[in-house]
């Protein structure tokens, strides 16, 4: 009779656990588990700015697991590509931002920021031109004037064609005299290819995010001539080109968006779990830290803001020849 009613308990305890773990399974969110794409190679700022959501989601338990993966090229519209055909998957989201608008923008892809789902706009950065530290180009002016004296042998290490870094070297030549087209810029996939390329002379000078860069300008190692941000920026010893006299700014804003297919309410989860990430205090270091200027946007805002910029961009890049 014992033998019996153990029995008895021990499958009523087993049926309850088999029911409840189907209901959690058909409650599930992305919470469980996400995957968070950034469409370029280790190093650069996607794949900082990635893994930098990465440890805040978990470390804020904002969801169980979270895992960073890297698909480079074409700035970002490869990745692009591959999050178009993740249609309907609601665990992934992919890092976007300025970068990829001016990849759009150069290379006229099939896919466009259109045929993802908008989630939010996060934070800026902008652009640093540097030099090894042991050039001879001390200043902006000196910087200028070595370029103009050979426009084709001044090189520029750079992220992707079509990059913030790319468009603010080409609007540069212009208001110098340059023909933006005699720009003789070096793409790279990542901001670490790039780093070595200006670290070990490759190069003439570089052009990249001021977070990718600032550890070797504090080191001695690469010396910062100037900063594409529309005004000054507290801790940094380099004057804006808008302050040098050059109708120059550009900031390079970055985010997230989700495959297309997905629902209103799993879109609705994913912007909630990007909202608790921003207001976590993690986060709010973390802006501190890399010199990120908090631009926070979602819903219809985000959508018309990704859809202004773009016309803007395109017109840039039409303009300058690119």
């Amino acid at each position: 009779m014992r033998n019996l009613i153990f029995g008895v308990v021990v499958a009523l305890v087993a049926g309850f656990a088999f029911a409840n773990a189907i209901s959690t399974a058909s409650n599930s969110t992305v919470r469980s588990k996400i995957t968070i794409m950034a469409p370029a190679a280790p190093g650069g700022g996607w794949d900082g700015f990635a893994r930098t959501a990465q440890q805040t989601l978990r470390g804020d338990s904002i969801v169980a697991n979270a895992q960073v993966v890297n698909v480079p090229g074409a700035s970002g519209t490869i990745g692009l590509s591959q999050c178009v055909q993740m249609e309907g998957h609601a665990d992934y989201l992919m890092v976007t931002g300025g970068v990829m608008v001016g990849g759009i923008a150069v290379s006229k892809p099939d896919e466009t920021l259109a045929d993802v789902t908008p989630i939010a706009r996060v934070a800026d950065d902008y652009a640093a031109i540097v030099v090894p530290a042991d050039s001879e180009i001390q200043d902006l002016d000196d910087f200028i004037e070595a370029w103009k004296a050979d426009p084709t042998g001044f090189s520029f290490a750079g992220g992707s064609l079509g990059s913030i870094e790319h468009l603010v070297t080409a609007m540069l030549a212009g208001e110098v005299g340059i023909n933006p087209a005699d720009v003789n810029y070096i793409a790279y996939s990542g901001g670490g290819d790039a780093l070595s390329a200006m670290l070990s002379h490759t190069t003439t000078a570089g052009a990249s995010g001021y977070n990718e860069v600032a550890a070797q300008v504090e080191a001695g190692e690469l010396r910062l001539i100037a900063i594409s941000a529309p005004e000054p920026v507290e801790g940094v010893d380099a004057p804006t080109l808008v302050e040098a006299g050059y109708n120059v700014e550009m900031t390079n804003w970055r985010g997230f968006v989700a495959p297309p297919g997905i629902t209103d309410e799993e879109q609705q989860e994913l912007v909630d779990i990007v909202t608790e990430m921003r207001d976590s205090p993690e986060w709010q270091e973390a802006l501190v830290r890399n010199s990120w200027t908090d631009t926070f946007l979602t819903g219809p805002e985000f959508e018309e803001f990704i859809d202004q910029q773009q016309q803007e961009v395109n017109a840039i890049v039409e303009e300058l020849g690119l």
